[in-house]
């Protein structure tokens, strides 16, 4: 019997997933069956219960269940903890097992596929939402100077800048602002958008003067076009400018490593996926 993998989320029609995870199991001739599955909030538990119940070896898991997937694992990585959501499931020993991958999905393109330095660099992280939460100890971790969580409310960026202060290594700063406070002193290298504003065609209202041509700008959407958030970087002189396509094809990598033990290269498919999207 083949392997089993699935992917749930609603919606879940445009999910790239299935063809990420083919690529990577052909790349390794790997047997797997990959599959996505639309499900809703009254029954993602059974529906997550059943597949494994039927044999299933491990599942993705996209918006909006990523923190009912937390609640529901048995036990968390440190990265599903941090995060308070979890995007990679899979059963060992008979409990049901979680881990986020998107932080290091992100650290990973920006590095091996972006061409950025992280070590020493200071960041500003737009939002202060579920999908910053996933990502803000990978940053820590990659040896970053300082990194700035900017919202449209106080409140919740400083909720998330007070609990990875504690995390953060001797020397690295992790601060909280509104948006309209962000400043271009001290120096930003990288501003990453963590906010949904670009689903809706929007962008976060960041002052002028915050990016200029040496930052690195990076949008954790993606679409066949350019992004809104990528458009307006491109209209403040950025001149390195990347959206979240990478990032998507990294955390799928990662999850493909927890689940079959081996690791894709992601280079070739990113390509191939960024291809497609052109065409379309």
């Amino acid at each position: 019997m083949i392997d089993q993998y699935a992917v749930f989320g609603n919606p879940i029609s445009h999910s790239k997933s299935p063809t990420i995870h083919r690529l990577f199991a052909e790349q390794l001739q790997q047997r797997l069956e990959y599959s996505a599955h639309l499900s809703d909030v009254d029954r993602f538990e059974q529906d997550i219960q059943h597949f494994f119940a039927q044999g299933g070896k491990g599942t993705n898991v996209t918006l909006p269940f990523k923190e009912m997937a937390w609640k529901m694992a048995e036990r968390l990585s440190e990265a599903a903890q941090l995060a308070g959501a979890a995007n990679t499931l899979w059963m060992q020993d008979n409990l049901l097992h979680a881990d986020n991958t998107d932080g290091v999905g992100l650290v990973n393109d920006l590095l091996n596929n972006c061409g950025a330095t992280l070590k020493g660099r200071h960041l500003v992280v737009l939002g202060a939402g579920g999908a910053v939460r996933g990502v803000i100890k990978p940053l820590l971790d990659s040896g970053c100077a300082s990194i700035v969580i900017a919202n449209r409310t106080f409140a919740k960026a400083k909720q998330l800048a007070d609990i990875f202060s504690e995390l953060a290594q001797p020397g690295v700063s992790v601060d909280a602002c509104e948006f309209a406070a962000l400043s271009p002193s001290p120096r930003v290298d990288i501003v990453i958008n963590g906010t949904s504003a670009s689903i809706q065609g929007d962008v976060p209202p960041v002052p002028e003067g915050v990016v200029s041509a040496h930052t690195l700008c990076y949008d954790m959407m993606y679409s066949n076009t350019q992004t809104a958030f990528c458009r307006w970087a491109r209209s403040q002189g950025a001149e390195r400018v990347f959206d979240g396509l990478g990032m998507l094809v990294e955390q799928a990598a990662e999850s493909f490593s927890i689940w079959r033990g081996v690791k894709p290269d992601t280079a070739p498919v990113i390509e191939l996926l960024r291809q497609s999207l052109s065409h379309q």
